[in-house]
């Protein structure tokens, strides 16, 4: 496949990204609008992140993720994530404020966004010209421990949720707990909960005890919408290749991120990131695997989304044939979300 053949089929591809941090900072780089919006008129838009998280300056700068970047990379989905793990005290409150500015920003750009409440919602934006967004929390600790509020997040349009960040949560350990535990009463009970609703747990940042409990109690198949492979770069939010067995047994699927010291830890590249891919590929099989940047959180590998096409090139200089890489791009993440959350 040349260069002009590999362009072709990425923007002709349903192409998904499985996460970024993108709503968040663009509240911390001034209010910024997803079409690239922004000047001191926007000062009135701060509200509970901008408040506790504080600024990031200089305004207008730094973003990875937006409605011009996802048209020149040909993203035509995105799960926008709402990391709740710092706000202590305030974590539904910082959800609900971001997810309510990302909200209007979908309701200010009719013509380029729609939020995806089921699976077709993602094929049918497509046809429109639209691009989708799957709204995603980030840390269960959102749920500030209640049954209650995970239906009402459902109902605004809430479709994933990781059960834990890196640290300890109501619901569990993260991987970066030494000697940390499985999953709690609690976080048992929110796997079982989203299976109800028909929302995708997510696994990412979650420890090995933690996994196998979500594996072992979860009816449905999950994601891990940001990791690379454990074997190919020794890092604890990375997944061994038990685990990448596992997830693809259960019918789930790995979202391979671009952060470069979950990559590699001595010389991250886009080279290596097809490692990663390739070797997830070996392992979990070519049904289980995806990609999910986290843009905006840390996913510097590539400058911006834009640079998303990269890829494809590179697996298609690789040898991959077409149907390989349209189930990288986004047709593994379709299969998982129509099977989950309908």
């Amino acid at each position: 496949m040349n260069r002009e053949e590999a362009l072709n089929l990425h923007r002709e591809a349903l192409v998904i990204d499985s996460h970024n941090d993108s709503i968040v900072a663009h509240i911390r780089r001034g209010n910024l609008g997803l079409g690239g919006e922004w000047g001191p008129e926007r000062a009135g838009r701060a509200g509970v992140v901008a408040y506790l998280r504080q600024y990031l300056y200089p305004f207008g700068e730094g973003i990875q993720l937006d409605i011009p970047r996802m048209r020149a990379g040909g993203i035509d989905a995105a799960f926008f994530a709402v990391d709740t793990t710092r706000p202590w005290g305030n974590h539904l409150l910082y959800a609900m404020d971001a997810l309510g500015y990302l909200v209007r920003e979908v309701e200010e750009h009719p013509a380029d966004l729609r939020i995806a409440r089921r699976a077709e919602d993602l094929i049918q934006a497509k046809r429109e010209g639209k691009l989708a967004l799957l709204l995603a929390i980030e840390n269960s600790n959102a749920l500030e421990q209640s049954p209650h509020v995970l239906p009402l997040l459902y109902q605004l349009g809430v479709r994933t949720m990781t059960l834990t960040h890196s640290d300890r949560a109501w619901a569990g350990d993260g991987c970066e707990v030494e000697n940390g535990g499985g999953l709690t009463r609690f976080g048992r009970t929110v796997v079982a909960q989203m299976n109800e609703l028909g929302m995708l747990v997510d696994v990412s940042h979650l420890n090995e005890r933690g996994f196998w409990d979500v594996l072992d109690c979860s009816e449905a198949p999950v994601i891990a919408s940001h990791s690379c492979c454990r074997s190919l770069c020794d890092h604890p939010r990375n997944l061994s290749d038990e685990q990448l067995r596992a997830l693809a047994e259960k019918g789930g699927v790995v979202g391979l991120t671009f952060v470069p010291s979950f990559v590699d830890a001595r010389a991250p590249s886009l080279e290596r990131l097809l490692d990663h891919l390739d070797h997830a590929m070996q392992v979990a099989g070519i049904d289980s695997v995806g990609l999910g940047s986290d843009f905006d959180g840390g996913g510097d590998l590539l400058p911006d989304a834009a640079a998303y096409p990269e890829i494809t090139l590179g697996l298609a200089g690789r040898g991959y044939p077409p149907e390989a890489l349209r189930k990288i791009l986004g047709e593994n993440h379709l299969r998982l979300l129509r099977q989950v959350i309908g």
